[in-house]
């Protein structure tokens, strides 16, 4: 590859390369439980929003409008508990939850998969799906869950097969970053959850 090619890549994909930038400072902020990750991630949102429309991966732009919320909630939440404990405290995730929010996010997989097909989304099922589930490991996440992290492993992996098909490089690489970022994080919140 010369240097030109490389150049035109990223004057192309501009959005995308700072949206992975964004995104994998926020997520590595994320697994040390600091609260600025949250503004970080509302920038990753925001330009993955632009990204994912263009691609025609409605379901994913869409996501990204959930992300916004619950990156906006996710921050007031962790703000909060900062404020009154004095840190990021991990939360157990009881098992009724944990059941409802799989549940939630099968229906949601469903629901979507319809929307999409009907918006001649690509890959509107698997878009669908990988959407839904990600409002629940972002929920979890917002919820101060380790489970967050384990949901995200598998949802990333898949991610990532949808993103090389779409031919969007930059952002399957990510995912496959954002996995070792995952890990990461269940490890770290594991060790915080044991020495609470």
């Amino acid at each position: 590859m010369s240097v030109a090619s490389i150049t035109a890549y990223f004057a192309a994909h501009g959005l995308e390369a700072a949206g992975m930038l964004a995104t994998v400072i926020g997520i590595w902020l994320t697994t040390k439980r600091l609260l600025i990750c949250w503004p970080v991630v509302l920038a990753a949102d925001l330009l993955y929003l632009v990204v994912f429309y263009r691609s025609e991966l409605y379901s994913d732009a869409l996501l990204q409008l959930f992300f916004v919320a619950f990156t906006l909630y996710g921050w007031w939440h962790w703000w909060r508990g900062v404020r009154q404990e004095g840190e990021v405290r991990v939360v157990p995730l009881p098992r009724a939850s944990m059941i409802v929010a799989i549940a939630a996010g099968a229906v949601g997989s469903i629901l979507l998969g319809v929307l999409a097909v009907r918006l001649h989304a690509a890959l509107p099922h698997l878009d669908a799906a990988l959407t839904s589930f990600s409002l629940v490991a972002s929920w979890w996440g917002a919820r101060k869950h380790i489970a967050n992290w384990w949901l995200w492993i598998v949802v990333d992996l898949v991610y990532i097969g949808e993103y090389i098909y779409k031919d969007l490089w930059l952002t399957a690489l990510l995912y496959a970053g954002l996995v070792g970022l995952a890990i990461l994080g269940l490890r770290d919140w594991r060790r915080a959850a044991a020495a609470a």
